[in-house]
């Protein structure tokens, strides 16, 4: 796997040692540190790259730097050029999010996986983009297409961090407790029936059925877990508790020697 199940971010000829540093700069923001360089103008290592990495120079250390296009990605199985569409070029076409969520699972294969952007001025050439297997089209404004390298680098490396976060999310959603099964769910349905139906919630009798049939869809409906099934059948123990609770004293009042007298004498 790339980096530690990171892409390759893949530079084709920067133009400027500023551009690098910044590049590195907005990577390491999001937690990427995978920077591969080809055929730098100014040469490598560059003292201006260094200037704009502030707290990103690590990136500039380990930074490999290749002579050609197909040097930096022959390791690679799955590669994406960043580029404006190009019809002379047929290959699929993805979004910045959609890119990263295709090379999140590639990674997660066991691919190596890179994201070319090109020089500055021109961008990348069609026998490059020819050498990748996807384009990611950025939807800028058709007057002003141009992103300034470190931008373009900026809003994949953004999109890579989101993935994650939505990843570790929902690992931790799916960790948290067990699904329920159906069994667990036919017997919080039954209960909530029975405590509905004591508490005369059904009304009117005639569209009892069809409430009955709208709370089961609800509780199919919701993706419970095994702790949330056992949340809701406590919230109904406390409820149906306390009623009962509040029964036992109003009846033991009622039955109070002090309030028998009272009603003997209004009487």
């Amino acid at each position: 796997m790339s980096g530690n199940g990171q892409p390759y971010f893949v530079l084709i000829r920067p133009q400027m040692g500023e551009n690098i540093g910044a590049s590195a700069r907005a990577m390491w923001n999001f937690g990427l540190d995978q920077l591969r360089l080809v055929a730098p103008r100014d040469g490598w290592p560059n003292s201006r790259a260094s200037a704009l990495a502030t707290g990103a120079g690590r990136l500039l250390d380990l930074a490999q730097d290749f002579i050609s296009t197909p040097a930096a990605i022959a390791d690679c199985h799955f590669v994406f050029a960043t580029t404006a569409r190009n019809r002379q070029v047929k290959l699929p076409i993805f979004s910045p999010k959609a890119s990263v969520q295709e090379a999140s699972k590639r990674l997660a294969s066991g691919e190596r996986i890179a994201f070319l952007f090109g020089p500055e001025r021109t961008g990348l050439e069609n026998s490059e983009i020819i050498r990748a297997n996807a384009i990611i089209s950025i939807p800028t404004n058709i007057a002003f297409p141009s992103l300034n390298l470190s931008h373009a680098v900026s809003l994949l490396a953004y999109e890579w961090a989101q993935e994650i976060d939505n990843q570790e999310i929902q690992d931790e959603e799916l960790t948290a407790a067990p699904s329920a099964t159906h069994h667990e769910r036919e017997i919080l349905a039954q209960h909530y029936e029975e405590c509905l139906e004591a508490a005369d919630f059904f009304f009117p009798s005639e569209k009892a059925n069809n409430m009955k049939v709208t709370l089961r869809a609800l509780w199919s409906r919701l993706p419970l877990t095994t702790t949330d099934i056992e949340i809701f059948h406590g919230i109904l123990r406390q409820l149906t508790g306390n009623r009962k609770q509040e029964r036992q004293i109003n009846m033991s009042v009622t039955n109070s020697p002090t309030v028998k007298q009272v009603r003997e004498n209004d009487q």
